[in-house]
């Protein structure tokens, strides 16, 4: 499989942490969360709690490890009741750079079921699949 590239979008203050939007997907990811204040507030304050606390709430941001292969992918969960939106995330340890990164891997714009649906389980392992190339 051909590797992707990963944009970042901010670092820890730090150093030690750095957010990343997958490439292909960057527009659509970005440009969700730009459609309303609401959701613009909300990518800022779960960003934050990612890089500069030590573990942002579960309703914001939480792993779905479902099965062997997926335990490094997580979802951010702007909106939680609304439409349920997910962006699902890679994070892992960069070793060439001693780096804790999330990759914004892909976004999903209504969840519908409490559990993880067959769809959504797709999208997770698709992005667990995810081998990218760092532009910083």
């Amino acid at each position: 499989m051909s590797s992707r590239k990963a944009i970042l979008i901010q670092n820890s203050s730090n150093g030690r942490k750095a957010i990343y939007v997958d490439a292909e997907n960057a527009d659509q990811i970005l440009a969700f969360f730009k459609s309303s204040p609401a959701l613009i507030e909300k990518f800022k304050l779960i960003i934050r709690l990612i890089l500069e606390e030590n573990r942002p709430p579960r309703d914001l941001y939480d792993k779905e490890n479902f099965e062997k292969g997926c335990e490094h992918i997580t979802a951010m969960k702007p909106l939680k009741g609304k439409n349920n939106p997910r962006v699902y995330c890679q994070q892992f340890s960069r070793r060439d750079k001693q780096l804790f990164v999330i990759i914004m891997g892909e976004l999903l714009e209504k969840k519908n079921s409490q559990g993880l649906s067959k769809k959504e389980k797709q999208i997770i392992r698709r992005v667990a699949s995810y081998e990218y190339e760092f532009e910083d």
